[in-house]
């Protein structure tokens, strides 16, 4: 015990004589280099871009500078004044042969002119080859030598807790990268987008990240980040991003056809919940319950009904409706789909050929505006039993009732409603309340107004 004392004692000494400098981060620890992420980034941030677009607006003119007696008076130019809109996002390359480019839809949305700039510091003009607004995908395409691509990752082998990093262009700052992991999956429901399967990060995604690369940490495409929970306005750790599954599939229909042409199988589902498993007598509690067939549809002609639990489609799990409308959504017009149902005990296995939806029913599109002034700003289609809403202006009356693009409209003052001229009889015969009951996506929705 004593020797221990004596050589902390000769320690304090030999520290007092010598002044202690900082000493240097060491390159290893035991014979150990100190975990970096810098060798992989130096791989791929070389293919992650930044976008910049130009939109031009015609300036909103005074009434006076329309007169051209004033225009000459005052010897104004006689071309119109047009104001320039700018955006920045990132983008990343994911063919460098064909020179393809994957950002958002939102990123270069109504732009008339895509500038792409590599790590290298190249500008290139950018081609747009695609866009489909529903998952928030856009398509680009760029005519350059020596691009260096990422290869994707097959992100269903994703996990919560898995390693992640954040590469792209916050507030115009110039490439950033950030960490974190992966802290859900299968994110739906969040009305971002009209097909949603996000990933959730905690990496920090700003605005300007859009369009940019969630990588592994072997540096492999996992999800294209496209938007962030803000409700403050800054990063509170909640972003999102695309899975690159779901993001190659629209790729290949933007590369071929330059957009994804959509079908339709027919069915309106819900979740399937233990309450509902326990009412048709199952214990499967997985899946999405079908709720209503649409006659004539593909899967009327396949064979599903009403009470059917999907559970797999094309040999993927379903694990509720959101997750099978992700997976028709990514069907194109003419796909053959095995739609695996469980059916009183029973697993069968149904094949469909995924339709247009303008083949599936007689479509005759009316005006809202001439039926009456409720539904002014909206057009109504007649499909095969149903009524659904293609347009609604904002802030119109229809608008402020509540009507949105896509609801179906079933009744009218509980009266169900298959045609628009039903619609129109209903709203003439008699004075207001009325009481309009419309399906949204899965939920059924009743408005009164007067």
């Amino acid at each position: 015990m004593y020797k221990h004392i004596i050589a902390l004692w000769m320690l304090a000494l030999m520290l007092s004589l010598h002044p202690v400098t900082q000493a240097a981060l060491p390159f290893m620890v035991d014979d150990k280099p100190l975990p970096t992420l810098a060798p992989m980034l130096d791989n791929v941030t070389p293919a992650v871009v930044n976008i910049s677009t130009r939109q031009w607006q015609r300036a909103q003119d005074n009434p006076l500078l329309n007169d051209p007696f004033f225009r000459y008076f005052f010897n104004l130019p006689n071309e119109p004044e047009n104001k320039e809109n700018q955006s920045l996002g990132s983008g990343v390359v994911v063919d460098a042969k064909r020179g393809y480019v994957i950002t958002n839809h939102h990123v270069i949305d109504k732009a008339d002119e895509i500038t792409v700039t590599l790590r290298d510091g190249r500008s290139l003009n950018a081609e747009l080859v695609g866009t489909d607004p529903e998952t928030d995908v856009a398509l680009l395409k760029v005519a350059a030598d020596n691009l260096t691509d990422i290869s994707s990752a097959n992100s269903d082998q994703l996990r919560v807790g898995d390693f992640v990093v954040a590469i792209g262009n916050p507030f115009g700052l110039g490439q950033t990268v950030t960490s974190g992991i992966v802290s859900a999956l299968g994110r739906s429901g969040l009305g971002i987008e009209g097909y949603e399967d996000f990933i959730q990060t905690d990496a920090s995604i700003n605005p300007g990240n859009s369009g940019g690369a969630l990588v592994n940490l072997r540096g492999e495409l996992v999800g294209i980040n496209t938007a962030i929970l803000a409700p403050n306005g800054g990063n509170v750790g909640i972003g999102f991003a695309i899975p690159m599954n779901m993001v190659n599939r629209i790729v290949q229909h933007l590369s071929k056809y330059g957009e994804v042409k959509r079908g339709i199988l027919g069915v309106h589902l819900q979740d399937m919940t233990a309450d509902l498993a326990e009412a048709f007598g199952i214990q499967h509690i997985r899946g999405a319950l079908v709720v209503e067939v649409v006659s004539g549809s593909p899967a009327n002609k396949a064979g599903l009904r009403k009470g059917d639990v999907i559970t797999l489609i094309d040999r993927k799990s379903v694990e509720d409706s959101d997750d099978a409308r992700n997976h028709i959504g990514l069907l194109r017009v003419g796909d053959r789909v095995r739609v695996t149902i469980l059916r009183k005990g029973r697993i069968l296995h149904l094949y469909a050929i995924i339709e247009d939806p303008n083949t599936v029913a007689s479509i005759s599109g009316i005006d809202g505006g001439r039926l009456n002034r409720y539904l002014e700003g909206t057009i109504l289609t007649d499909r095969r039993g149903m009524i659904e809403v293609k347009t609604v202006e904002r802030d119109s009356v229809a608008w402020q009732i509540g009507l949105r693009k896509g609801d179906v409209v079933l009744a009218l003052n509980r009266r169900p409603l298959t045609e628009v001229d039903d619609l129109a009889q209903g709203l003439s015969r008699r004075n207001s309340p009325y009481a309009i009951k419309i399906r949204r996506d899965d939920d059924i929705i009743s408005f009164v107004f007067r």
